[in-house]
């Protein structure tokens, strides 16, 4: 995009709650049954059936509310949404329209800078309110037909809607990936994209850089990761930047995402949009909500991905990198506390976590609850590294023998003889053929060349296997070559 515009951006998310009935009924929303198998006459909009509030889908979206620094409605109501479409059995959606559950709050993000650097930006939360999902349509079967799948109708959903206060594809992505932790820390969504439990829909317009007036906006759907988010945004913003340049003029409308061919392609236009006609749901009556119960929400909460993030730089010495990517998954945290519990050393645990068994994990497709390496293990790894019996070079062989075995470091390094060499008689004796057989390396050092040293340790490394300890090659080769 030219320095010319900006963009604006804000981003409606659908999180399905994690209750056990449905929102209105008590039918099943447990994912993956057969087709129609979780219905009953209420979320099958039936004549005459009534629908009644799960309270656990309540006390969940209030969580959430408090989590976002939302303020809570003290008094909430229901409405009907009005339109028609073949998965939607009563033909409105029940949803809340002027009294949300959740009214305005924030969420902190963290973004690089141009330099490289660390920075926050508050962005607001519009309102977090209840709502039923629909059911599917499965377009696949019958030839020249779909089929409708209503064991999703009536599943409870909190839909989070931000203001436009995002401006790039990498602060929309940010702001997911720090709602999708909040959410997993609060227990209160699976957020399993795949399953549909989290989705969103992205808001996106541009205006000439400085304007205060919003420009004309496109809505993005059929978003499926975060990474498409990302994707869907830049070509939208990009789309839409040509389009003005040449004299054109941007159309409200919705798109959808095509992922295979990574572009936008047009929904319906805004003559085509829906009038929801909103009015108060007559079946459910208002809501209040007392204080006590939303104090006693509040103490529920547990420490949450910023306050912990802050902790862990505090107590630990991380920086803002470090604890931003541990604090991101639960699970993740509670492992790298574990391992500190072990052995004390935070900055070469949070190394080898990120780097070495995050891959192994990665390539294995697994969570870090499921380790084959626990924090324990990983700690003990450390350890002995820093105690000197074993180079890093040699750990990075040790911890894929231990991840497929089960193995502790110590009875890896025993079995494979992976002890780190600190002899010095044994080290000057391959410190003296290194020197012997790299003679114009030597005279590099000799003339000034500080890099040779390096060069000269590498090959007493390789010639050992990584088993020298590279601080006693160093003092070995400099003392013998001398300047």
């Amino acid at each position: 995009m030219t320095t010319v515009y900006e963009a604006v951006i804000g981003l409606e998310v659908h999180v399905q709650l994690d209750t056990h009935s449905k929102i209105f009924c008590a039918c099943s929303t447990k994912f993956g049954s057969e087709p129609n198998a979780n219905t009953c006459p209420v979320c099958l909009g039936l004549p005459g059936s009534l629908p009644v509030l799960n309270g656990q889908a309540l006390h969940l979206a209030v969580k959430v509310g408090i989590a976002l620094n939302c303020e809570i409605s003290k008094r909430l109501k229901f409405d009907r949404k009005n339109y028609f479409y073949p998965d939607l059995p009563k033909a409105y959606q029940i949803s809340q329209f002027d009294q949300p559950v959740n009214g305005a709050g924030w969420l902190l993000i963290e973004t690089r800078s141009e330099d490289g650097s660390w920075k926050e930006k508050k962005i607001g939360i519009h309102r977090a309110h209840l709502e039923e999902d629909a059911g599917k349509l499965l377009h696949e079967g019958i030839e020249g037909a779909s089929l409708v799948d209503f064991n999703r109708a009536g599943v409870p959903l909190l839909e989070i809607v931000s203001d436009p206060d995002l401006s790039s594809p990498e602060e929309a992505y940010a702001y997911l990936t720090s709602l999708k932790a909040i959410l997993q820390y609060l227990e209160v969504s699976d957020c399993n994209m795949e399953e549909g439990s989290l989705r969103c829909d992205a808001n996106v317009s541009i205006r000439k850089r400085g304007d205060k007036n919003l420009g004309t906006k496109t809505e993005i759907k059929n978003l499926n990761s975060f990474k498409n988010v990302q994707r869907a945004i830049q070509y939208e913003i990009e789309r839409q930047t040509e389009l003005v340049e040449g004299g054109g003029r941007v159309i409200q409308e919705t798109r959808l995402w095509n992922d295979v061919k990574a572009q936008t392609f047009v929904m319906r236009s805004k003559e085509q949009a829906h009038d929801y006609r909103y009015f108060p749901e007559p079946d459910l009556v208002p809501l209040t909500i007392e204080s006590a119960a939303i104090e006693a929400i509040r103490k529920e909460l547990p420490e949450l991905p910023a306050a912990k993030a802050a902790r862990f730089r505090k107590d630990y010495g991380l920086g803002d990198y470090d604890a931003s990517v541990l604090v991101q998954e639960k699970a993740l945290a509670a492992y790298f506390e574990q391992a500190i519990k072990a052995h004390a050393n935070a900055k070469m645990i949070s190394n080898w976590m990120q780097s070495e068994l995050l891959a192994l994990l990665n390539s294995k497709k697994l969570a870090i609850q499921s380790s084959p390496v626990s924090a324990q293990a990983l700690a003990g790894l450390v350890a002995l590294i820093e105690s000197g019996t074993i180079s890093g070079k040699i750990a990075k062989d040790v911890l894929p023998v231990m991840f497929e075995t089960g193995q502790t470091a110590q009875e890896v390094v025993r079995e494979k003889g992976w002890v780190q060499v600190t002899d010095e008689s044994l080290i000057e004796t391959i410190a003296d053929k290194i020197i012997a057989d790299n003679s114009q390396s030597v005279q590099d050092y000799r003339a000034g060349k500080k890099q040779a040293l390096g060069f000269l340790v590498g090959q007493m490394m390789k010639a050992s296997q990584g088993k020298v300890n590279p601080k006693l090659a160093n003092e070995v080769l400099a003392r013998k070559i001398g300047v």
